[in-house]
């Protein structure tokens, strides 16, 4: 529509018409347009519009990371061996408390499986720091020789030993099993170790009455046993000075010198009344019989009572222990403490031998031997 025209020539009131002129180094900006549907026809490409970069008064906002937790402090080499030992400090006690109480929990289930004999008004009471153990060494051969090849049948006597302690050692008397005597039950005589044959108590108040020495505690253990306790302390060296043979007990030992004996050849050792020899290529009998025999079961107990004290393995004293206890019979009297004072004194020590002087004598038929006096009665007087 055409506007009317204007006499006075005059601009027309009102604003004008107003030009934008961009800035040279502020480059225009074109608004985006929205993408064309799909299938429409796009035309040439056209270059990308970039963004007006960001004012550097003003940079772009970054969101924080979130705080974590500071890491906690190295502990120094110091730190964790000083804990580590106040664990074991603390550990080592306890583990020791239990180990030492299930090795006596063990001793004393041991100790109590042995065979208590009641000899209450026969033994004598301990008085002083001395005590005289009667040891008895029995014997049934049935187990061993069930032919009786042996000759010997029955449970009987075969050793007898006063075991003495004191504060400053020990020593042992053997009691020959042939020694002439008066029996205590029947006031006859004959060999001491028929008065086995009644009972433990007469034979304590046999050695009393034709010793005259005191018996305080009892001890009997069957030779079987022998073969367990050689064999749980891994054996006994017994020095031979010649190789030595015994048909009837099963010993055999083919060189001179230190032998170490299993079980079975020590109780054959211990056993044997007809050791024999080989000297020079001859067959040496040794005419001692009972007395040798009881020179080397003293030098058997000796050796193998050194070795038991020298065992600081306390697994191996019960392994011991086990295996004498079925064939142990002690006094009643003999509490456990006492006998764990025994095996402490007599392993502590190596018990001298003391021999009781003797000489062979003939009583009707019969060999036996009797005290040689006064001399037997110097060594009794260090059993008094």
């Amino acid at each position: 529509m055409a506007l009317p025209p204007n006499p006075d020539n005059q601009p027309p009131k009102g604003p004008g018409k107003q030009f934008f002129v961009p800035s040279p180094s502020t480059p225009s900006t074109k608004s985006s347009k929205p993408a064309p549907p799909k299938g429409a026809s796009q035309g040439p490409a056209k270059r990308p519009v970039q963004a007006a970069p960001a004012s550097r008064s003003t940079p772009p906002s970054r969101k924080s990371p979130a705080p974590k937790n500071p890491p906690a402090p190295k502990k120094s080499p110091a730190t964790k061996k000083s804990r580590t030992g106040l664990r074991w400090l603390i550990l080592l006690p306890i583990l020791l408390a239990v180990a030492v109480f299930g090795l006596l929990f063990k001793a004393y289930s041991t100790y109590n499986k042995i065979q208590r004999v009641d000899l209450a008004g026969v033994l004598d009471p301990v008085s002083g720091d001395s005590t005289n153990y009667l040891l008895v060494g029995s014997d049934s051969r049935e187990a061993f020789d069930p032919e009786g090849s042996s000759g010997v049948t029955g449970r009987r006597s075969d050793t007898l030993i006063v075991l003495r302690t004191t504060p400053t050692g020990s020593s042992m008397m053997s009691i020959p099993r042939d020694l002439w005597v008066t029996i205590a039950s029947t006031s006859k005589q004959g060999r001491i170790n028929g008065a086995y044959n009644d009972g433990p108590a007469n034979l304590v108040r046999t050695v009393q009455q034709n010793l005259n020495i005191p018996i305080n505690h009892y001890m009997e253990v069957g030779f079987g046993s022998f073969a367990g306790l050689v064999d749980a302390i891994g054996g006994v060296t017994i020095e031979f000075a010649n190789p030595a043979f015994d048909d009837q007990s099963g010993l055999v030992v083919n060189t001179a010198g230190p032998v170490t004996l299993d079980g079975t050849q020590a109780l054959a050792y211990a056993r044997s009344r007809h050791y024999t020899e080989v000297i020079d290529g001859r067959e040496v009998t040794e005419p001692t019989a009972d007395l040798g025999r009881q020179q080397r079961q003293q030098q058997f107990l000796r050796t193998a009572l050194k070795e038991v004290g020298a065992t600081r393995n306390p697994l191996t004293l019960l392994r011991v222990a086990d295996s004498m206890s079925s064939e142990l019979i002690i006094d009643s009297d003999l509490g456990f403490g006492e006998a764990l004072r025994f095996v402490r004194k007599v392993g502590s020590s190596d018990p001298a031998t003391v021999v009781l002087p003797t000489e062979g004598v003939r009583k009707g038929k019969a060999a036996v031997l009797v005290l040689v006096e006064p001399e037997a009665q110097v060594v009794l007087q260090g059993f008094r």
